[in-house]
């Protein structure tokens, strides 16, 4: 009996156009279901298609996450286990493909898990990484989502005007698999969204429409936003009725605002400095360049 983790191919493709991997985890790096709510619309409105599964057997603890039994057809009972798929996607304005990874975050054998996403990568000759994030923080509903971007690489953190993370601490699956990738010599970066703390209004259309806008800028393509806007702007109705229903609620969303308007953060400050087409340009200079160092 085999003992080794392994992924289930299901027609995977062969070459890949300049390969970018974007990768969301359900669990700790997921603050409102904003970055698993984002990936999933992202391979949706591209019309991805699944090429590859992760056997979930050796990464969870079943009785920390349970698979769920559904009925089909309302008679046949189908067990789904914890996924994490992998979705080949084509973004109809650019000429590169993106692979999405869906999954949730694992309880067991990290370093193992982290490494059959690498194989993967090296597989298609993945470009760069990026995850998607969320986290809650003091930031108040009714203003512009605050996405923060984070990168190991020196050069790649220059290039898209990125910070070098200083956060120290517990962390999740995200950053295990930079970890991954850096030791692999594969450029990745990070994409977070904060999110209200003082909310539990799930999942969050408003957070997740910001970390699309960001992560599709950064890869130099777009996306037909309509039906994100339209659920980001019912969900700002419905936090604002429940936030006018509480005096306490109102007065400390003020304070946020106030404090908001009044401090610009560091993170926004060098997002801000650059554009989306400066991205993907600053993006494609940096590859280049290390393809050639490559070669020298």
């Amino acid at each position: 009996m085999e003992d080794q983790p392994r992924i289930s191919w299901e027609q995977p493709p062969d070459d890949l156009r300049d390969p970018v991997l974007i990768a969301a985890f359900r669990g700790w790096n997921d603050a409102g279901e904003a970055a698993s709510f984002a990936a999933t619309h992202m391979r949706s409105r591209w019309d991805g298609r699944r090429f590859a599964r992760m056997d979930p057997e050796e990464f969870y603890d079943f009785q920390a996450v349970r698979p769920e039994v559904r009925l089909v057809d309302g008679e046949t009972r189908q067990v789904e286990w914890p996924r994490n798929e992998f979705w080949l996607a084509t973004p109809p304005d650019t000429e590169r493909d993106v692979i999405v990874l869906e999954g949730t975050e694992p309880n067991l054998r990290w370093k193992t898990f982290s490494s059959l996403i690498v194989d993967v990568a090296r597989r298609y000759d993945v470009r760069l990484v990026i995850t998607l994030g969320a986290l809650l923080a003091d930031v108040p509903h009714s203003r512009p989502v605050q996405i923060t971007g984070t990168a190991v690489d020196r050069d790649l953190i220059e290039s898209l005007g990125f910070q070098a993370s200083r956060y120290e601490g517990p962390t999740g699956i995200v950053g295990i698999l930079h970890d991954a990738c850096a030791r692999a010599s594969i450029p990745s970066a990070s994409l977070w969204a904060a999110v209200p703390h003082y909310l539990a209004v799930t999942p969050n259309p408003k957070a997740a429409l910001a970390l699309v806008e960001r992560a599709t800028n950064l890869i130099g393509t777009s996306m037909e936003l309509r039906e994100l806007e339209t659920a980001s702007a019912g969900y700002e109705e419905r936090v604002a009725e429940i936030v006018a229903s509480d005096e306490d609620v109102q007065a400390y969303v003020r304070m946020l605002e106030e404090r908001s308007d009044q401090i610009v953060l560091e993170e926004k400050v060098d997002e801000g400095q650059v554009s989306g087409d400066a991205i993907a340009a600053e993006l494609e200079r940096f590859l280049r360049e290390r393809d050639t160092g490559e070669a020298n």
